[in-house]
């Protein structure tokens, strides 16, 4: 052998050896970043994919199935009512008071307030028209969100409020 092999052969084997450190690095780099992981999901995790991916409804059939039905439509009531604003009260002062005194009491955004002249052509046109603009919301003579900006609110409070407003005109 001459002797620029032997110099080349020296370096390539230095080249080769360097290599072979910078692989052993990079193992033990990636298995001290995978042990660093979690090794399970979070429960926090889990339970939002799990609501994510629960069936959007259910099927009933004969008569256990009719059973259960209702049991269940009597738990979705009892749930739906638990979520209702202001407890799910039917008192329409306490939900006018908490509510919607806040734009009906001054008349802001042209909202009525609680003066006949100012209800007289809206009453012209029927409960039915003012629970309605009540319940979806109104932009005319005015600006009236949807359940007067409270989405907790159920249709009956709603109509429950509207009701006792009309029955507290001046």
């Amino acid at each position: 052998m001459r002797n620029y092999d032997l110099e080349f052969l020296k370096r390539f084997s230095l080249v080769i050896g360097f290599l072979a450190l910078v692989t052993l690095a990079l193992i033990v780099l990636a298995a001290f970043l995978h042990r660093s992981l979690p090794a399970e999901v979070s429960p926090a995790a889990q339970a939002r994919v799990q609501a994510r991916i629960a069936p959007a409804g259910a099927v009933y059939a004969g008569a256990t199935g009719a059973a259960a039905q209702a049991a269940a439509q009597a738990a979705a009531l009892a749930a739906a009512s638990a979520n209702a604003a202001y407890g799910g009260t039917l008192d329409g002062k306490v939900i006018y008071d908490n509510l919607c005194s806040a734009c009906h009491a001054t008349g802001v955004g042209m909202a009525p307030t609680l003066q006949r002249a100012q209800w007289s052509a809206r009453i012209a046109q029927g409960n039915d028209v003012l629970y309605r603009h009540a319940i979806e919301g109104f932009t005319g003579a005015g600006i009236m969100p949807p359940k007067g900006g409270n989405p907790g609110l159920t249709d009956e409070q709603v109509k429950a409020t509207v009701d006792w407003m009309l029955g507290n005109l001046q």
